[in-house]
């Protein structure tokens, strides 16, 4: 993973961790003003633990263990009555907890010498962001998409499909379903992609969008580089959504294959949701790609896309403005 992102990833932890901390000493400040009882009781608590360094360092003689099972009785008690004042008094018995955003590593984004699962998410979420930054993401949402382009049955068809992936959009999770979408260039599956894909990085998610022949040539590049880096494949792996772009446009190599099927395989075997935008029909999948490729991807929700050329159709009333000026 780039230094860069790494380097973003630690600040934004940083921040999370100064926040969580800067919160709870105001909470502190504001209950020892307003409960100064609890303020004594916390003197207590820290007092004792004074007390019991002592203990440890060899300044009390005598029956230390006893004094210390003692001293945790005497904490305990001290901290359930805190909490009943707190909940008497109309506060949440943690009130005076610092609430870190993740309460597996407090925000260090480390848990021992590995990275901790957020920090990961983090640096997806950066890297992602990254990536997607050329994509047209303010163009092509669900609000510019028009089914007027459509007739007869395709246009409900069309307004089924529309439908659907709004919803999909709205209440995208880290496990929703996989998507296959079928049919011809020029209607309307790339543009609905990036709909779904601009709502979902809205909700905070990690989204990885391009065409498949881009990421394989990536995925190759640094598989065959003198470092031998992982960064490309790691982050497809382990991004939140996956949306592979005109699958089936990239070159029929024995490296493209074993890539897409792992990607595909790991992502399904992990629940982690792909988007398939294909212009080959189901017949064309079955021709192009092995059978465990196959059983996999046409396991997806799919849905097919009829109608004219959409773009061709922009293209022919543009000329026409045009001619008329």
């Amino acid at each position: 993973m780039k230094n860069e992102i790494i380097e973003k990833a630690q600040a934004i932890m940083t921040s999370r961790r100064m926040k969580a901390i800067s919160e709870n000493e105001a909470r502190i400040a504001e209950i020892n003003q307003k409960l100064p009882q609890i303020k004594e009781i916390n003197d207590a608590i820290y007092n004792s633990g004074k007390q019991l360094i002592a203990m440890i360092a060899g300044n009390d003689k005598g029956d230390i263990k006893e004094k210390i099972e003692k001293l945790k009785r005497d904490n305990l008690g001290a901290q359930a009555m805190a909490k009943r004042i707190l909940v008497s008094n109309g506060y949440p018995e943690d009130y005076l907890d610092t609430h870190f955003h993740c309460s597996k590593c407090n925000d260090t984004g480390y848990i021992k010498d590995r990275f901790c699962d957020c920090f990961k998410k983090v640096c997806g979420k950066l890297a992602s962001d990254e990536l997607n930054h050329t994509a047209d993401l303010e163009l092509s949402s669900f609000d510019t998409f028009s089914l007027s382009y459509y007739e007869g049955d395709d246009f409900y068809n069309m307004k089924r499909i529309y439908e659907f992936l709004k919803q999909y959009a709205d209440t995208f999770y880290s496990h929703s379903e996989s998507l296959l979408m079928i049919g011809r260039s020029g209607l309307g599956k790339t543009h609905l992609s990036l709909a779904i894909a601009n709502i979902v990085l809205q909700k905070g998610y990690s989204v990885v969008y391009d065409s498949a022949i881009n990421i394989l040539r990536s995925i190759e590049k640094e598989h065959f580089s003198r470092e031998h880096s992982s960064e490309m494949i790691d982050l497809v792996m382990n991004t939140e959504l996956l949306i592979l772009d005109d699958l089936g446009a990239e070159y029929e190599t024995s490296f493209n294959s074993s890539i897409i099927y792992n990607i595909i395989n790991t992502r399904l075997n992990a629940k982690r949701p792909v988007i398939i935008n294909t212009n080959l029909n189901i017949e064309g999948i079955r021709r192009r790609y092995e059978e465990r490729v196959v059983s996999r991807i046409t396991a997806y929700k799919c849905f097919e896309f009829r109608g004219k050329d959409v773009r061709l159709q922009i293209s022919n009333e543009k000329a026409a403005k045009k001619g008329s000026l």
